[in-house]
């Protein structure tokens, strides 16, 4: 049977998606025939404006509506520490754990040889830049890179370059016990990254 052309192309668009199979994606397509054309409507417009209402923030690197982001421009977060985090979702948990006020840096990525991304394909050298500025006040830098093979080897290749470039001590820490290896920080409960943030370990 030859499926509609708009149905194979929207199965085609979904399985695109990170984790959507072939099966997931032909059960999402079929959910959406059946909803009302109004909320169609407003589904396709959010996904229009997805990338012309947000920006990268020119300093964190997170995505926001402005630049800078609303958690750089907030004059009550501590300035002195930075959190390091592989993606916008990592930021967003310690966010909802409410224990964190210092800023962030969000890598985009982790080092991983196997899908060729290296240092150059993430904002490593973004946060290189903002250590090195003379008006920097940074005293800590927290890695938290999520415990897998690829966080690991990207927490150790940002330890040797902000030693190798930094003059001045700058306190370099990583995230403690609590995070189970292999798993992602964006599933992490708040308690979790708590235990996380208050055993953190120097490097």
């Amino acid at each position: 049977m030859k499926i509609p052309r708009a149905i194979s192309s929207l199965i085609e668009s979904f399985e695109k998606l990170p984790g959507i199979g072939p099966k997931s994606a032909q059960r999402l397509t079929y959910y959406l025939l059946r909803v009302p054309q109004r909320e169609l409507d407003d589904f396709s417009e959010n996904l229009t404006n997805l990338k012309k209402d947000t920006v990268l923030c020119s300093v964190c690197k997170n995505v926001g509506e402005a630049d800078p982001c609303n958690i750089c421009s907030d004059n009550l977060r501590d300035r002195k520490v930075i959190l390091v985090v592989e993606n916008p979702l990592d930021l967003m948990a310690f966010e909802r754990s409410g224990k964190f006020r210092g800023l962030y840096h969000v890598l985009h990525g982790a080092i991983n040889p196997l899908d060729n991304i290296g240092p150059d394909e993430i904002y490593i050298s973004d946060l290189l830049t903002r250590l090195t500025n003379k008006k920097s006040v940074i005293g800590e830098i927290i890695i938290a890179t999520n415990p897998t093979m690829e966080g690991e080897a990207t927490a150790m290749y940002l330890t040797k370059e902000i030693k190798k470039n930094l003059k001045e001590d700058i306190k370099i820490t990583r995230l403690g016990m609590g995070i189970p290896t292999g798993a992602d920080l964006e599933y992490a409960d708040d308690v979790t990254l708590t235990q996380a943030l208050e055993g953190r370990r120097e490097l």
